[in-house]
């Protein structure tokens, strides 16, 4: 039966409409990911050289297993992030005599063919068979088998995160934040140590080999969970029923007093939580407001008001920015109907723009911990939302009238370029540039509390003139609306 369902995968694949585009895509993805396995591959053969260099007086051993655990944690993000789900077309066998374990079998034993699976392979045997064997003998089996049952359990506990996430987006929000907690323990406040612990265990595992049991147990233990999840959710009525209850949750009486703005800002955001690719553009939006960390923490720019101009810029408008872009593909699948319903344009902007306003909003609401750094980190990050609202957000917009590629919102985010084109990289350079145009005379002449002041006279010139701003590009829409239309009846 597994071969069955392969041989009508296959034939799915090459009966689609998008064949040829899905094929240039998985060969320039093939190409990618070669490329990385060939640089990987280079370093886990020099990974010897690489640790003496950088830890000359400690046992190669040692090192290594301290850094496994750390592998590991980082791994599990990646796959959060990148790793695509296992599918089958699962209804047109619903009601043929095929055994429901087969079907979920089939789908759990695909969820292994993940190039996250080889990184491993790659990384870390060349290094187990030139240092730990010829040092440990038999002892390195049951090392390899703790390796390669944690990738399988990280495979698995990704997968079983993105199904929960597809039913409520919290889940992947709570558990990439506890993650992020982990590890900024040991590498911010050094409550613990990671490479301890795993050195504790990876380095007890060469000396009992018994241990391997333990990695063993957790990774059948998240095939079971994964395994026996989806048969609970195989069953058509199941999902009809779970769906029905979700659409009574998205009601929101706070929008009513917006009138018809507020009816089209419930259903964006009924479209936002129903589909994946819409779904990733707010959850990234959520994981970028701890993009400070990366920069704050890094002495170099702790004293400097440049970085803070940037990164505040991006907290507290990456949705405005992510989303914004793909403004009308959202709705590419209905648009046609759009165009000769009674719904204003006009409105249909505002409602935009207020979706926006709310969720920048609530973003520099979230970074006032950042004062930790200082209250001048968070005044930038306040005068950076406001250049956002005045400015950026009406830079994003005119850009978003000129995509016409259409988005298939059930598809998720990673590897996923639909909708992406010349636009989208042109769109970045008035946003990353405008700014900095401001700031930068104002910053040379150590002028800089001017320059701030200037930045949020401009955006709070252009909020206040946001009326004049929406009837331009309501008037650029409508010069390009048979262009747009065009573009997202091409499948």
């Amino acid at each position: 039966m597994i071969s069955t369902f392969l041989r009508h995968e296959l034939k799915a694949f090459w009966r689609s409409k998008n064949t040829g585009k899905s094929i240039g895509v998985r060969i320039f993805m093939g190409l990618l990911i070669l490329y990385f396995l060939i640089s990987f591959l280079v370093v886990g053969f020099l990974m010897d050289k690489i640790i003496e260099d950088r830890f000359p007086n400690e046992d190669l051993t040692v090192v290594f297993c301290g850094f496994v655990l750390i592998y590991f944690l980082f791994d599990l993000l990646s796959r959060l992030q990148l790793q695509e789900l296992p599918t089958l077309r699962v209804q047109p066998y619903l009601h043929l005599p095929v055994r429901r374990n087969l079907i979920v079998g089939y789908l759990a034993f695909t969820a292994l063919f993940s190039f996250f699976n080889l990184w491993p392979f790659i990384l870390a045997f060349p290094f187990i068979f030139k240092v730990i064997v010829p040092n440990w003998g038999g002892a390195a089996v049951g090392f390899i088998i703790s390796v390669l049952a944690i990738s399988v359990f990280n495979n698995y506990l990704a997968i079983y995160i993105k199904r929960k996430a597809n039913l409520n987006g919290w889940v992947f929000i709570i558990f990439t934040g506890v993650l992020a907690l982990l590890i900024a323990g040991d590498f911010s406040w050094h409550l613990y140590s990671i490479r301890n612990i795993s050195y504790l265990f990876f380095g007890n595992v060469l000396k009992h080999p018994a241990l391997a049991l333990i990695p063993v147990a957790l990774a059948a233990g998240m095939f079971a969970l994964n395994f026996f999840y989806l048969k609970r959710n195989l069953y058509l009525e199941e999902l009809s029923r779970k769906k029905a209850s979700y659409k009574t949750s998205t009601e929101y009486p706070i929008l009513d007093r917006f009138g018809a703005i507020g009816d089209q800002v419930a259903n964006e955001i009924k479209l936002i939580l129903r589909n994946k690719r819409p779904r990733s553009a707010f959850i990234m939006s959520a994981v970028f407001l701890c993009y400070g960390l990366v920069f704050y923490k890094n002495p170099a720019f702790a004293h400097s008001d440049w970085p803070k101009v940037f990164v505040g810029m991006f907290m507290t408008g990456f949705f405005i920015i992510s989303y914004g872009q793909f403004l009308y593909s959202w709705q590419a699948a209905h648009f046609d109907g759009l165009m000769v319903s009674k719904v204003s344009f006009t409105d249909f902007l505002k409602a935009k723009i207020l979706l926006f306003t709310t969720v920048s909003t609530v973003a520099l609401v979230l970074t006032t911990p950042y004062a930790y750094f200082g209250w001048r980190t968070v005044l930038i990050h306040a005068v950076m939302y406001i250049w956002n609202l005045g400015i950026n957000i009406y830079i994003v917009l005119f850009f978003a009238n000129r995509n016409a590629r259409r988005i298939d919102l059930s598809k998720g985010a990673s590897f996923n370029w639909e909708g992406v084109g010349a636009t989208q990289m042109l769109l970045s350079f008035p946003l990353m540039a405008a700014p900095y145009l401001i700031y930068t005379p104002f910053a040379l002449l150590h002028l800089q509390n001017a320059g701030l002041a200037v930045m949020a006279i401009i955006g709070v010139a252009g909020i206040a003139s946001r009326n004049f701003w929406i009837g331009k590009l309501v008037q650029d829409f409508y010069n390009r609306k048979y262009t747009i239309t065009e573009g997202f009846r091409n499948k």
